[in-house]
């Protein structure tokens, strides 16, 4: 989108975190840690606090924001930042006589990550992490765009160790939680056709 400087920098932080418009605008200058490329984000709605690994190209963006305040949004409230982003919304899509950009929105930005995130994983307990959700169900709304499989088996094991976690992983199983001080991980099971190996 050919968007403000200000715009496109909270359009990049959306697209790379898919957090709600609410948590990207409350960011200050203290959430961003430039020396390891993390990004903090706060929780609103009761859901769980996030930090994000932000590519090389937010980060530039990010750094040539000016620091006018403890807050990185020079936009003295959320309304007026949706103002200007729909002000530019608007003539992007005349310039490109693209109606349909009309319809993007900033939560747009946070159904595109939970869905595009669970059709390279596979895994909707990671979405619903990278997210913040504390129920699941909450997560699958995020995801409807995405076919789900209805077959999909899993290999559990439990760590009790670090040394355990470490081999397990090695081994390509996947962390899912802790349980009574021993950690949950899983693997989507194999099936064997012919010479090929196809994951269920």
């Amino acid at each position: 989108m050919n968007c403000s400087k200000q715009v496109a920098t909270f359009l990049r932080v959306l697209k790379e975190t898919g957090a709600r418009r609410g948590e990207a605008y409350n960011l200050k200058w203290l959430d961003i840690d430039v020396v390891r490329n993390t990004l903090r984000i706060t929780p609103e709605k009761g859901s769980r606090p996030r930090i994000f690994k932000i590519s090389d190209q937010l980060a530039e963006m990010l750094g040539r924001q000016t620091k006018k305040s403890e807050k990185i949004w020079a936009y003295s409230s959320q309304h007026n930042l949706d103002r200007s982003f729909r002000k530019q919304r608007k003539r992007l899509a005349h310039k490109l006589g693209n109606s349909r950009l009309l319809q993007i929105t900033f939560h747009t930005f946070r159904h595109w990550k939970a869905t595009i995130e669970y059709a390279k994983t596979k895994d909707i307990l990671y979405v619903q992490s990278l997210l913040g959700h504390r129920q699941l169900k909450s997560t699958l709304k995020y995801t409807q765009l995405v076919d789900f499989p209805h077959n999909e088996k899993y290999v559990c094991k439990v760590a009790k160790t670090i040394e355990e976690a470490k081999d397990l992983i090695e081994l390509g199983f996947e962390y899912v939680t802790d349980i009574v001080d021993c950690k949950l991980f899983r693997k989507r099971k194999t099936t064997y056709l012919g010479s090929e190996t196809t994951t269920v």
